[in-house]
């Protein structure tokens, strides 16, 4: 209902042209602008399951312990 709300705000803005609304709308690009992730921060996404950083560890202590 929010997301919504916003999002008709947002293209009432685009032709209205209110300094006020403008304002607010900035600050939220501001505060959740979207960018790409670089690796070190892909790491730390698994979108479901167990992530491939997680069984690569598995897998090279699982080695380890067989070389000992």
């Amino acid at each position: 209902m929010m997301e919504q709300s916003l999002k008709k705000l947002f293209d009432y803005q685009k032709f209205e042209g209110n300094s006020a609304l403008q304002s607010v709308i900035d600050s939220v690009h501001s505060r959740y602008s979207v960018r790409e992730l670089d690796l070190d921060e892909l790491e730390y996404v698994n979108a479901a399951g167990i992530s491939n950083m997680y069984l690569l560890k598995k897998e090279q202590e699982s080695k380890e312990d067989g070389n000992r």
